[in-house]
């Protein structure tokens, strides 16, 4: 395998095949070929951002997704956001997340600021 930028769909799948080989050769970090295993994986990955970015999260979906992940219900943030109906419209979509309301989600929840301001 030659090391250089990844110009095509061609040699992203040459890369992604030579790296499943190394991969299942359990090559070691240390070794040259585990040395080379680490530049292929980093010219794969600015391959993949370029052309197959991830889309941010939408912030209420996002909100909802932790809510469930920490086993909580809507209910749950009523005494920190507001009533049951300004939560509820906040969660239907039907008014804005603030700023402040982002801020709150964020140190809350752990959710990143660019997710929650997107």
């Amino acid at each position: 395998m030659k090391l250089k930028i990844i110009g095509s769909e061609k040699e992203y799948q040459q890369c992604l095949s030579w790296a499943d080989e190394m991969f299942d050769k359990n090559v070691t970090s240390e070794s040259p070929e585990g040395e080379k295993l680490q530049i292929v994986l980093l010219l794969i990955r600015q391959y993949e951002d370029q052309y197959y970015p991830v889309p941010k999260p939408d912030p209420i979906d996002a909100i909802k997704s932790k809510l469930v992940d920490l086993g909580l219900k809507d209910k749950y943030l009523v005494g920190k956001v507001g009533s049951k109906g300004y939560v509820s419209a906040i969660l239907n979509k039907r008014k804005p997340l603030t700023l402040q309301l982002a801020r709150l989600f964020h140190q809350e929840f752990g959710i990143p600021a660019d997710i929650l301001l997107s």
